[in-house]
């Protein structure tokens, strides 16, 4: 099988990173899109270049939506066989409704939410096949209002999925990965990361080797769109509420 090039957004760093290395390794040509990581980009595309693949690096800052198009071109430029792209960037501010600013939350919209609306549509009007797969967030699945200029565009970003599967089928199919608890910030205790643990039914956080056989699964199976793969160790699950066997009498 001939396997397509992919464009991972965010791809300098952390799990876009590992999403196109893992691409790499599995011999796809990959394209490294990056904003201000330049540098790590360039070492990204060295090591994939390495496994054996085409590799090319692409900057550009995702708030520049009407650039997108031309993104997609330069791109098509170099891999011809472009058949997927991922749209892994995202922009995090952790604030609330009433801690977040103007600027925090046309941030966090114009990242998470409108640039892959925009890379979507010059994916499906400049390539006219393949895969689409959004990078989402197992919180959306929770009402965590301190995350909320952050979590919003996420939530836009997973219906958008299913909107833009059914308009764009046949010959594009739209999905995303849904991911937990894989590479925490630097500012995220170990402490804080066993009380996450403690919530997650498997007992271990994920790896970015996790997304990817995800990822795999999307890209060989084309009986699949307008799907969410929660991949966060039954984290979504541990919802339980309030019940009666927990009702305290006493405690009234």
């Amino acid at each position: 099988m001939t396997r397509p090039a992919i464009l991972v957004t965010g791809s300098a760093v952390r799990i876009g990173r590992g999403l196109l290395l893992a691409a790499a390794a599995d011999g796809h040509d990959v394209a490294v899109h990056y904003n201000r990581s330049s540098g790590p980009a360039e070492e990204t595309a060295a090591e994939a270049r390495a496994l054996g693949v085409r590799a090319h690096t692409y900057g550009h800052d995702l708030r520049d939506a009407a650039g997108l198009d031309g993104l997609v071109e330069r791109v098509l430029g170099d891999l011809p066989h472009l058949g997927c792209v991922v749209n892994c960037a995202s922009a995090y501010t952790e604030a609330s409704i009433m801690e977040s600013d103007v600027a925090t939350y046309d941030e966090q919209a114009e990242v998470n939410l409108r640039a892959p609306f925009f890379l979507t549509q010059a994916f499906a009007r400049r390539v006219g096949k393949g895969l689409v797969v959004n990078i989402l967030d197992n919180k959306i699945g929770f009402h965590q209002y301190p995350y909320a200029a952050y979590l919003l565009p996420k939530t836009g970003l997973e219906r958008f999925t299913k909107m833009a599967a059914l308009e764009l089928a046949p010959k594009i199919r739209v999905n995303a990965i849904s991911p937990g608890i894989v590479m925490p910030g630097a500012t995220r205790s170990s402490p804080y990361i066993d009380w996450r643990t403690e919530a997650i039914p498997v007992g271990h956080t994920g790896r970015v080797e996790d997304l990817y056989r995800g990822l795999r699964y999307l890209l060989d199976s084309p009986f699949v769109t307008g799907q969410v793969l929660t991949i966060d160790g039954g984290e979504n699950t541990n919802i339980v509420g309030r019940n009666a066997t927990d009702f305290d009498p006493e405690g009234v």
